[in-house]
């Protein structure tokens, strides 16, 4: 089967000729693999001849399947032999000729496009830099004091804003009371705004044991549209208040909240850790804002196919968060309790799978011109390095089918280190204490600088008395 290849601008066109021995050689073995489904009065299925069973249901009774084969086998050699042609899209196969002589076909499939570079070395970026200052610490110890906090009732004083809430309540609004009104033994923190604007406010001052009416308004906006913008009645009762106690910061605070004897070892831990991580967000801000620099100089058009493609990627991956994280949760439920449709879902995200479709063409071409590549060596001290780190045989590691995902990080890596090594990232210049008061200062007070009186205007005012002045 011979073929000619005619590039297009987005997609390749392949026109396959197939000989009348070609042909016969296809249709004969298309009857050897198929005549078992064929029933021919006078013979048991799978005995009947060739000529039988085209007689019987026609001549062209195996054309469709020995076409079919013509084209896979056709398509799959070609792509074999140009490996520089990446379709994206399911091709689309016609009929160009087909007579006594010859079988004439064409495929014709949307490939990935090239993608024209901008500059991707000699870039000069501003480097971010993040520094932990001691009001991080101190809001990390903050936190970890949350952690070990513990709840003290109290009863020798009035609730007030902070506390915690122990009520029982019923609502009405006309008199009547409403689903969803009423609760027992419900806890409600003072100051959190969880409750109808003005609830909570009415109830500092209460002491245990106390019960109140209180009088407040449904916004306009509220879900309930029978209650919204309606005046309610609840009818409360304080069962209890509770506070948080907060554990004072010291060592024994230290031993209970970390591995460290002392305050003074964990506030120096959390400084370390906090650093470390401010290392890490600032390098990856940084190798992102350096990915984005490229990908927005490079010039690409990209299929329809590959968006859609990468569309159904991110449809398919938030499925699988939604069932994880709300317990099986089906995405046709999510875009009904949202109140969106398949199609705006897709729409709203077409940017997103823009971006990162050019993203990866871009990279690609980057990979390609900086000539990158993982040899085999490089794979196989990957593969030991991870049978190491997870206890597992080489061959076990291999057998996990996790290859091309390790040489693709392999790759990545090295593709981000060669970026990193010809472009630069370029520190803003810190001020010193005398450039902070400088600029801190009054135009007319800065230093290095006189200031320079501004004529005083003349005045029709009467002049005030020396008496007067002393007022």
């Amino acid at each position: 089967m011979n073929y000619q290849v005619e590039k297009k601008e987005g997609s390749v066109k392949f026109t396959f000729t197939v000989s009348h021995d070609e042909w016969e050689s296809e249709i004969e073995q298309t009857y050897l693999k198929t005549k078992g489904k064929y029933s021919v009065p006078g013979f048991r299925k799978g005995h009947a001849t060739r000529k039988m069973i085209e007689n019987f249901y026609g001549q062209s009774v195996f054309f469709d399947d020995a076409i079919n084969n013509c084209v896979r086998k056709g398509y799959s050699k070609a792509l074999d032999e140009n490996e520089d042609i990446f379709p994206v899209d399911e091709p689309q196969v016609d009929i160009a000729k087909f007579d006594d002589k010859e079988l004439v076909f064409t495929v014709e499939v949307v490939v990935k496009p090239e993608v024209q570079l901008g500059k991707y070395t000699g870039i000069k970026l501003d480097k971010v830099e993040y520094t932990v200052k001691q009001s991080d610490v101190k809001a990390e110890l903050e936190r970890a004091r949350e952690r070990l906090s513990r709840n003290e009732e109290v009863s020798d004083r009035a609730l007030k804003n902070g506390d915690t809430a122990n009520i029982d309540y019923s609502g009405s609004v006309d008199g009547v009371k409403f689903v969803g009104g009423a609760a027992e033994k419900q806890d409600l923190v003072i100051g959190s705004k969880t409750f109808i604007p003005g609830f909570e406010e009415q109830l500092i001052g209460m002491n245990v044991g106390d019960s109140k009416d209180i009088t407040v308004k449904f916004p306009e906006e509220y879900h309930a549209k029978d209650l919204a913008g309606k005046d309610a009645v609840f009818a409360v009762k304080l069962n209890s208040i509770t506070v948080k106690v907060l554990p004072e910061l010291n060592d024994a605070f230290a031993q209970e909240a970390s591995k460290f004897d002392t305050l003074a070892e964990y506030k120096e831990d959390i400084k370390k850790t906090l650093t470390e991580n401010a290392k890490s967000r600032a390098e990856a801000e940084n190798e992102n804002n350096l990915i984005k620099a490229i990908v927005d100089d490079a010039k690409v058009e990209i299929p329809d196919a590959m968006i859609e493609t990468q569309l159904d990627y991110i449809v398919q991956d938030f499925s699988y968060r939604l069932s994880y994280a709300y317990r099986g949760m089906k995405f046709e439920d999510y875009l009904k309790y949202s109140g969106t449709t398949m199609e705006e879902f897709r729409k709203d995200r077409r940017e997103e799978a823009l971006n990162t479709v050019k993203t990866r063409l871009t990279l690609e071409a980057v990979i390609k011109a900086a000539n990158i590549e993982v040899s085999q060596e490089d794979l196989e001290a990957k593969v030991k390095e991870l049978a190491d780190q997870t206890k597992k045989s080489v061959e076990e590691v291999k057998a996990s089918g996790q290859l091309p995902y390790i040489r693709n990080e392999i790759l990545m890596t090295r593709t981000m280190d060669f970026l990193k090594e010809n472009n630069s990232f370029v520190a803003k210049e810190k001020k010193t204490k005398e450039q902070k008061e400088e600029t801190s200062a009054k135009p007319e007070e800065k230093v290095g600088t006189t200031k320079t009186e501004a004529p005083k205007k003349k005045t029709t005012k009467k002049s005030v008395k020396k008496e007067d002045k002393a007022e």
